[in-house]
């Protein structure tokens, strides 16, 4: 697979890259971290901002910490917030996991979180992260579904920026519920000893609501997804504007709850 053909659903405005620098290895990697241990040398794959892959060169420190995605502009992102930290440990580097730079067996652990969603292939990204992981190292990879996305109240707007999702998803040659398939994929590139869990992230209190609705608000509008909607003809400017409205009327409700499930799956190589 060619990534330089692939085009990234959510793109990287800034209402994207909010999201990415909430997550946290306890919020979002907790399947993983009891694993992780002094000395133990670990591959962040599509990391983002950077903000997980920090949180693991403190666990294992001083096991060298490598982060990588393919945009260049994320990466100086990810080295600029976590120069603070003072982690000497943790480097950041723009690779592309269909052909990853680096050394085969060269890692105790490979992680990728939301990252296979986005993929074409996402079986040959993982015999990449497969080829660079030691004999008897640990894979974990984590992703959401959403077709399992559950909300409350219902919402015409929320339903119909869902079936948008999916088909520009599809359009993109990505899979949307990457969740439920993520096994088969596991099992598919060679690993085994598979170990399949799932967890949730559940916004209901005021300011998680508020931050969730705001923040697809914002994305419905500006980031990549609208962009790619329009060029795609798979929604008009106003069509967004009504799902966006449709996120801000939702954080308005007392009761609201929305629930973003996700698999994760631990293997051997």
């Amino acid at each position: 697979m060619d990534s330089s053909i692939e085009r990234y659903t959510h793109g990287h405005h800034e209402s994207v890259l909010r999201s990415h620098q909430w997550r946290t290895a306890e919020n979002s990697a907790g399947y993983l971290i009891n694993r992780l241990r002094s000395g133990l040398t670990v591959l962040d794959v599509g990391c983002g901002p950077g903000t997980i892959t920090a949180d693991f060169a403190n666990l294992v420190a001083p096991g060298a910490v490598v982060g990588i995605d393919l945009s260049e502009t994320v990466i100086e992102i990810a080295r600029r917030q976590s120069a603070p930290r003072q982690l000497a440990n943790l480097s950041f580097e723009t690779d592309d996991v269909y052909q990853l730079s680096l050394s085969d067996e060269t890692f105790d652990v490979v992680h990728a979180h939301q990252v296979l969603q986005h993929l074409g292939d996402p079986v040959a990204a993982l015999i990449q992260m497969r080829r660079v992981l030691r004999s008897g190292g640990l894979l974990a990879v984590r992703d959401a579904d959403y077709g399992a996305f559950a909300w409350y109240p219902t919402s015409a707007g929320l339903d119909r920026w869902m079936v948008i999702y999916h088909e520009l998803t599809r359009l993109n040659r990505a899979e949307a519920d990457a969740g439920r398939h993520l096994a088969a994929w596991v099992r598919e590139a060679g690993f085994d000893g598979l170990e399949v869990s799932s967890t949730n992230w559940t916004y209901h209190d005021v300011d998680e609501r508020c931050w969730w609705g705001q923040l697809w608000a914002e994305r419905v509008l500006h980031s990549g997804f609208a962009q790619q909607c329009l060029e795609a003809g798979i929604a008009s400017q106003g069509e967004l504007e009504q799902i966006s409205r449709a996120f801000l009327d939702w954080t308005m409700q007392d009761n609201a709850v929305f629930i973003v499930p996700s698999v994760e799956v631990l293997a051997r190589r």
